[in-house]
């Protein structure tokens, strides 16, 4: 077996917590503490949290997109994968090290996705750009924590309590779209999607591509 090694770590701004890096082979895994954030083999329902969404605003000439949360870059790479060329995406990451991986250890997991004129990285909070914009965006979505209660940093409470929800609500377009990823189902913040004004849809995917292991859910939030 071979072992896990540690590429760097980071403090989360904010919380006071560290972020890991480890690599094992061609494998990378994100740590906080003993938990598992993401993993390289593990990117199916990241995946489908872009082309899903996606698949909501088709009909959008030039959409634009913010999506919370830069990671290992499945989601950016599949919204890359399913928009076209008049799309413009913003991924705001609040741990400037995350940028530094994806562009340095972990260059090859994300290709050409960073350098795409469509996509702009911008070291930030979602929650500052969310609330610097009234209408700006087609979808919104999230992947900032590992679900509307948050794990890595309590500041990120903010975005799903029912005032973050109104906030999200009013930078969205008509008909625009919030999907937020979550390692499990959470019934109060379904009713409070609905509370803040979203037709709210359900959908739990996979973990991996080939719709094994375990199941997360995707809430999709529609702004009427």
């Amino acid at each position: 077996m071979i072992p896990w090694l540690l590429i760097d770590s980071a403090v989360v701004p904010g919380a006071e917590v560290e972020l890991r890096l480890m690599r094992r082979g061609g494998e990378f895994s994100m740590m906080l503490d003993d938990n598992e954030l993401m993993n390289s083999r593990l990117s199916g329902s990241e995946e489908a949290l872009a082309t899903l969404a996606c698949r909501r605003i088709e009909s959008v000439k030039h959409p634009n997109i913010l999506i919370g949360g830069l990671g290992m870059g499945f989601t950016l790479r599949a919204a890359l994968a399913v928009l076209g060329p008049e799309a413009r995406i913003v991924v705001a990451e609040l741990v400037p090290s995350v940028i530094a991986w994806a562009r340095g250890p972990m260059a090859q997991l994300f290709g050409g996705s960073l350098s795409d004129p469509r996509a702009t990285i911008r070291e930030a909070d979602a929650v500052d750009v969310i609330r610097s914009r009234d209408s700006a965006f087609d979808a919104i979505l999230l992947d900032v924590d590992n679900g509307p209660e948050a794990l890595i940093r309590k500041a990120n409470n903010s975005l799903y309590d029912l005032k973050g929800l109104k906030t999200i609500y009013q930078a969205l377009r008509r008909n625009g779209v919030l999907a937020i990823w979550s390692s499990g189902p959470n019934p109060a913040f379904t009713k409070r999607l609905g509370d803040a004004g979203f037709e709210v849809n359900e959908v739990n995917v996979r973990a991996t591509t080939r719709r094994k292991g375990a199941r997360h859910l995707i809430w999709f939030a529609t702004k009427r």
